[in-house]
């Protein structure tokens, strides 16, 4: 094979997350955006010795698992839920496969097997989305076209395309109340005509749409985000979507002002142009207060399950002191405040640290600490000395020496919880190298119809059969057929 070959092949497995492996020539080519039984035809756009690179051109036949009918007009072209032409249970199945594989490797390669040489852990399997559509309480819509100089756009991505918007005026995995909140926002600007922001040229005025919605009142916020470079009265576009007939309610639209050349929702300046900047979500019998950019699962319900999960395995922490490292807006902090001595959250975003303090506030907990600042640096500085340690990290997962401080402070037991399987395959190697041992694991769908899937894993301290074990983990590019882990033993 060679780069600009045209290939036809069929998907035989999807490794996580979304890396399709088809077998040509004796090799295995790489190709995203594809689901398992799918033939279809590539090109080679990346060639090397040990790994081969395929951008997918067409779908030729469907695959065996392709059993829905897709709901949204824009399925495939939208980089959005590519699985949703596939049964949940299916999807379940898929994802939880995935998981396993990749933990499966990093545990085994650690050390940590059983007498037949197999990784020694219990993986409890995957628990599905009680909803399957409709889940998201968030969603960010960009402005732009879907082709060159084509009409004005609002929605999501092209898959694989880093310009191209589509329109998902009825996105399925959003409420009804988001594109029609969206329609109305297009609309607008349609009859009002303003220049969408470039960003390789960093001109233009519209950016991104955000819409938050609280899944147990219903409650929403609008934003607008533009830059600076032209002027606007939005006084017409605030009255039009006060006007709408929702099944929830719009208690703040909010204009922000953003002029950073990335292409993030970020602010550096927030005008309030109805109502306020919050409202309330419910989770477990607490609440919370939800701002513009505070921290919180995008699917609530979704959200329970996992907390439920993790809190099962951390068991009884009556007389504890626990840290909850990455702690967001203090979600799982205040879950276990309610059982705990003492919780010290750590964060390194001031607005979540601050929105956590007053969420504990609402709930009467009076002992959760929390601090913001970067892991690395804050563990220097605590005086309070950890009985249990729980881990939520960003989907990078945790920086190498934050990892090390973490595993000096000897707890017996940590909950680890993640966003990005790779990430955590990493981690756990590391983990397992210093002493701790995975006792068991459970995946939590908190994204239907996407390739996204979270993971609680259970560590207690105990060396693997032991002896001293040495781990050199290599995740290139994250692809789990560039993983390599070597065990040697002393």
């Amino acid at each position: 094979m060679k780069k600009g070959q045209m290939c036809e092949g069929i998907i035989e497995y999807i490794d996580f997350p979304n890396k399709g492996r088809v077998k040509v020539e004796d090799q295995y080519v790489t190709v995203k955006n594809g689901i398992p039984g799918q033939k279809i035809r590539f090109v080679i756009n990346k060639k090397r010795k040990d790994r081969c690179e395929g951008r997918l051109l067409e779908v030729l036949e469907k695959s065996p698992l392709e059993t829905i009918e897709p709901v949204c007009h824009e399925f495939p072209a939208c980089g959005g839920c590519m699985y949703q032409t596939m049964s949940y249970d299916e999807q379940l199945e898929m994802k939880a496969g995935q998981v396993k594989k990749l933990l499966d490797t990093a545990i085994s390669s650690a050390g940590q097997v059983d007498a037949e040489g197999k990784p020694d852990y219990v993986f409890e399997g995957i628990t599905g989305s009680p909803k399957q559509w409709a889940y998201r309480n968030k969603m960010e819509f960009s402005f732009g076209d879907d082709h060159l100089d084509g009409p004005l756009t609002l929605g999501l991505h092209k898959k694989a395309s880093t310009y191209d918007i589509l329109t998902v005026d009825d996105c399925k995995i959003v409420h009804d109340d988001f594109t029609t909140v969206l329609k109305t926002v297009l609309d607008y600007f349609t009859e009002h005509p303003m220049p969408y922001y470039k960003k390789m040229k960093h001109t233009g005025y519209l950016r991104h749409l955000l819409v938050r919605r609280s899944e147990t009142t219903g409650e929403m916020l609008v934003h607008l985000v533009t830059t600076s470079q032209e002027e606007c009265d939005l006084t017409e576009l605030t009255q039009r979507l006060l006007a709408l007939q929702l099944e929830g309610r719009i208690v703040g639209i909010m204009h922000i002002i953003n002029d950073t050349l990335a292409d993030v929702v970020q602010s550096d300046e927030t005008r309030i142009l109805y109502g306020q900047d919050y409202f309330y979500e419910h989770i477990l019998g607490l609440k919370f207060k939800i701002s513009t950019f505070s921290f919180f699962q995008t699917n609530t319900l979704g959200a329970e399950l996992l907390y439920d999960i993790a809190r099962s395995y951390i068991g009884d922490t009556k007389d504890m002191t626990v840290f909850d490292l990455y702690s967001g807006t203090g979600t799982i902090a205040q879950i276990l405040a309610t059982v705990a001595k003492k919780v010290v959250g750590v964060e390194i975003v001031e607005e979540a640290v601050e929105a956590a303090k007053v969420n504990a506030g609402l709930n009467q907990l009076d002992n959760c600490e929390f601090i913001a600042g970067d892991v690395l640096k804050v563990l220097d500085t605590i005086e309070d000395k950890p009985d249990y340690i729980v881990l939520d990290p960003p989907r990078d997962g945790i920086h190498p020496k934050a990892l090390d401080k973490i595993i000096d402070y000897q707890v017996p037991n940590m909950v680890y919880i993640s966003c990005k399987p790779t990430s955590l395959a990493r981690d756990l190697g590391v983990l397992i190298e210093r002493g701790y041992k995975v006792k068991k694991t459970h995946c939590v769908d908190m994204f239907p119809g996407t390739v996204h899937v979270e993971t609680v894993v259970l560590l207690s301290k105990g060396m693997v059969d032991n002896r001293k074990v040495k781990v050199d983990f290599s995740l290139e590019d994250m692809d789990l057929s560039e993983f390599k882990g070597k065990a040697t033993y002393e």
